[in-house]
């Protein structure tokens, strides 16, 4: 089993300071892969990550939410396209450094929504997408 980074992650990153094997990396590009993606055959299931992430965003794959219910004011990221998610966000990193994403929404109090559907795309990421090598890229 794997942890997973659902569409709550905005890049703020502590998670990947945590990881002992080093197996987070964040989503590039950015239009395409809005979020950090954890490698599931790498990860160790330590859930340290899970204790870091500021946001809620990592859950352990069989605990990902089918119904998560909004406290409200959560961001959730999409690809750039996806219907609904026309809010920019401006945040930052655990280092201080600027985050901008441009394909969000803002979750009302006690909004449904399901991350299921976000546990896929963890493992597209590594499978189809740019995995390890998004690491050699210029990130934002």
């Amino acid at each position: 089993m794997t942890h997973i980074i659902t569409s709550l992650c905005v890049r703020e990153g502590s998670c990947v300071t945590v990881c002992p094997v080093e197996c987070i990396v964040p989503g590039e590009p950015k239009e395409k892969w809005p979020w950090f993606y954890i490698d599931p055959n790498t990860c160790i299931d330590c859930g340290a990550c899970v204790a870091e992430c500021p946001f809620g965003a990592i859950f352990p794959e069989s605990e990902v939410p089918e119904v998560y219910l909004a406290f409200g004011g959560e961001v959730q990221t999409a690809p750039k396209g996806t219907p609904g998610f026309e809010e920019a966000f401006d945040g930052f990193d655990y280092e201080g450094n600027p985050v901008h994403l441009e394909t969000t929404r803002t979750l009302t109090p006690d909004e449904e929504i399901d991350l299921s559907e976000d546990i896929q795309s963890n493992y597209d990421y590594f499978e189809d997408g740019p995995g390890y090598s998004a690491q050699f890229d210029d990130w934002d």
